[in-house]
C-alpha cells in the first residue's frame, strides 16, 4: 500500500465478520482514522456501530463477499468461517487478503491443520484421522484406537465446541458426526499463546507469550496471564516455535499460536487462529501496541508497533452465567468497577446464553499476582444473566 492510509478516503479495509474482534479493530481504526467497512449476517452485530460502512450479508457466500470487497485496499477476517473461494477470487483481482486463501483453507479444517504440522515437521501431539464417528467407534472397539483421547471435529468446531475428551466408550455416543481426529491426551504443564504478526515482506513480530487458564467444563479460556511463570528460556522457545509456525504457513496479518508445554519440557503446537485472538486481548492495556492495531499496521503496510509488555496484565473473560438465556443484564457491575487497575470491554451482544462471550476485562498491576487477583475479584463480582 504505497499511499498513506490516514484520513484517506481512497484507502479502505474490508472486514469479514462484525463480532467483538472486529469491534476492537474498529476502535483502533477510528483512533487512527483508517477507513474500514464491515460485512456480517446479523443486523445486531457489534460492528454495526463505528464502521464507515456496515453491510448486512453472509460472509460464507462467495458472491456476497466478492461484491462487498470490490475496491478495498485489503481484506481482513475476524472469524474463520468466511468463504475461502471468495478470498482466492479477490487475490486474483490484486486485493491482498489477511490471511491468504491458502492459509484459511488449511486452518478451517482441523484435520488439514494437523496434517500440515506433520508435513512441515512442526512438533504436535500424536493423532489419528477418521472419516466419521462410525469409523472411530470401530477403531475403539477393535483396539486400534486406545482411550482416552481428545476428539476434534474436522470442520465447524469453534470456541470449545467440537472438542471433547473421550475417556470411556459411553462418551462416543455424544460426538457429532463428521470427519474428525483423535489426538493423544498430552500431559500438559502449561498452555501458552503467542500472537504473531507477519507482513507482506515476510517480516514478523511476536507479542510476549501468555499463559492460558481454562474453565474445567466449558473448554474456554477463563484467564490469560502475562508474564507467564515459565522461565525466560522456555518462553524464548515458545516465541521461536510460534514464529516457525507463522513462517511455515506463509501467512499475512495475525496468527495466534496455541502451544502445549508438557510435563517433560516439550513444546507442541495445538491449534492456530488467523485473526485477532482471545489470548491477545490484554495487549490493549498491557502493551504499547495492541494486537488490533498491529493487524491494521499489517493491512496498511505500516511498520510494526512495539510489542513489549509495559506492565503485568491479566485478562478474564466475561461470559453468560449457566441457567440464563435472553436479554442480557450485567449484575454486580458497580462492585466490579471498584476494583483498581481494571478495564472493561463489553461486546454489545444483546442476548446472553450460558458461556457465551459477552465481554472481557483486563487488570494490570505492579506484579502478576496482584493483576491476577484484581482480575479474579472483578470477574467474580459480575453475573451475566437474563
Amino acid at each position: 500500500m504505497a499511499q498513506s492510509p490516514f484520513s484517506n478516503p481512497a484507502v479502505q479495509v474490508a472486514m469479514l465478520g462484525g463480532g467483538q474482534l472486529g469491534k476492537m479493530v474498529l476502535a483502533e481504526a477510528r483512533r487512527m482514522d483508517i477507513g474500514l467497512r464491515v460485512l456480517d449476517p446479523s443486523a445486531d452485530a457489534p460492528c454495526r456501530l463505528g464502521a464507515q460502512t456496515f453491510v448486512q450479508g453472509d460472509f460464507r457466500d462467495c458472491d456476497t463477499v466478492v461484491q462487498f470487497a470490490q475496491g478495498a485496499s485489503a481484506v481482513a477476517i475476524e472469524i474463520e468461517t468466511v468463504n475461502a473461494d471468495a478470498l482466492e477470487i479477490l487475490e486474483s483481482q490484486g486485493i491482498p487478503c489477511f490471511p491468504p486463501s491458502h492459509v484459511l483453507r488449511i486452518i478451517q479444517n482441523k484435520i488439514a491443520q494437523k496434517n500440515f504440522y506433520a508435513e512441515k515437521g512442526l512438533p504436535t501431539s500424536a493423532y489419528a484421522e477418521y472419516r466419521n464417528v462410525k469409523d472411530l467407534k470401530e477403531a475403539v472397539a477393535s483396539g486400534a484406537q486406545s482411550l482416552p483421547f481428545v476428539w476434534k471435529l474436522g470442520q465447524g468446531g469453534y470456541d470449545g465446541f467440537g472438542v471433547q475428551v473421550v475417556r470411556e466408550d459411553s462418551d462416543l455416543a455424544t460426538l457429532q458426526d463428521g470427519g474428525c481426529i483423535a489426538e493423544a491426551l498430552v500431559d500438559i504443564a502449561t498452555e501458552i499463546g503467542v500472537v504473531v504478526a507477519r507482513n507482506r515482506q515476510g517480516e514478523s513480530a511476536a507479542f510476549p507469550p501468555v499463559e492460558m487458564e481454562f474453565h474445567p467444563t466449558a473448554n474456554q479460556v477463563e484467564f490469560v496471564v502475562c508474564p507467564s511463570h515459565l522461565t525466560p528460556g522456555a518462553l524464548d522457545e515458545a516465541m521461536a516455535l510460534a514464529l516457525r509456525v507463522s513462517d511455515a504457513f506463509e501467512t499475512l496479518g495475525l496468527l495466534a499460536v496455541e502451544l502445549f508445554y508438557t510435563q517433560q519440557g516439550e513444546w507442541l503446537v495445538n491449534e492456530v487462529a488467523p485473526r485477532p485472538h482471545n489470548s491477545g486481548h490484554l495487549t490493549i492495556e498491557g502493551c504499547a501496541t495492541s494486537q488490533f492495531e498491529q493487524l491494521l499496521r499489517t493491512l496498511c503496510d505500516l511498520p510494526f508497533g512495539d510489542t513489549q509488555l509495559r506492565q503485568p496484565a491479566v485478562m478474564a473473560n466475561i461470559v453468560g452465567a449457566e441457567g440464563f438465556s435472553g436479554p442480557v443484564i450485567y449484575a454486580g457491575m458497580d462492585k466490579a468497577l471498584r476494583v483498581p487497575g481494571t478495564s472493561f470491554h463489553i461486546y454489545g451482544k444483546a442476548q446472553t446464553r450460558p458461556f457465551r462471550k459477552m465481554g472481557h476485562l483486563t487488570a494490570v498491576g505492579p506484579s502478576v499476582d496482584i493483576a491476577r487477583q484484581r482480575a479474579a475479584d472483578a470477574r467474580d463480582a459480575l453475573v451475566v444473566k437474563a
